[in-house]
């Protein structure tokens, strides 16, 4: 059911249509000069059926909860996808660069400790690579089992 085009529209209602109007600007839908025509009246808009107005002509697949014009039914299906592999594989490389990072520093801090100081120091940063590493050793090899109920 879409929303009374008169009851007043709030600043993340205009937010969330300006977040939108962008999107369509990006995939060539509209121009910059429309864009910032629109993000104009949006800004201005008092009511959900002034920002329906701005909104009119644009097709409602990328607006995920924003005001549907009046004439245009609100579709039931839901816009998720499925995570991309793409993604999953520069999300683990940028978990094993943080890790790598993180454990680089506090070798590095340990190794200057031990070469200043008199004797061997206690290697503590194993204790922060070695739980961390392991862990995304085993996220990994096996993968991420959150999603698999």
């Amino acid at each position: 059911m879409a929303p009374n085009p008169d009851v007043r529209a709030s600043d993340a209602d205009r937010d969330r249509v300006a977040a939108s109007l962008r999107e369509h600007c990006a995939l060539g839908r509209i121009t910059m000069d429309e864009l910032q025509e629109r993000l104009d009246s949006v800004y201005e808009a008092k009511t959900f059926g002034d920002l329906q107005a701005v909104t009119a002509d644009l097709p409602e697949e990328d607006l995920y909860q924003l005001p549907v014009p009046a004439t245009q039914a609100k579709s039931t299906v839901s816009a998720a996808k499925a995570p991309s592999r793409d993604l999953d594989v520069r999300g683990m490389k940028a978990m094993w660069g943080a890790w790598a990072t993180v454990s680089a520093i506090n070798f590095t801090v340990w190794l200057i400790l031990t070469v200043q100081g008199s004797g061997a120091v206690y290697p503590w940063w194993i204790w922060v690579a070695g739980p961390w590493g392991a862990i995304l050793l085993m996220r990994t090899i096996f993968g991420d089992r959150r999603g698999d109920c």
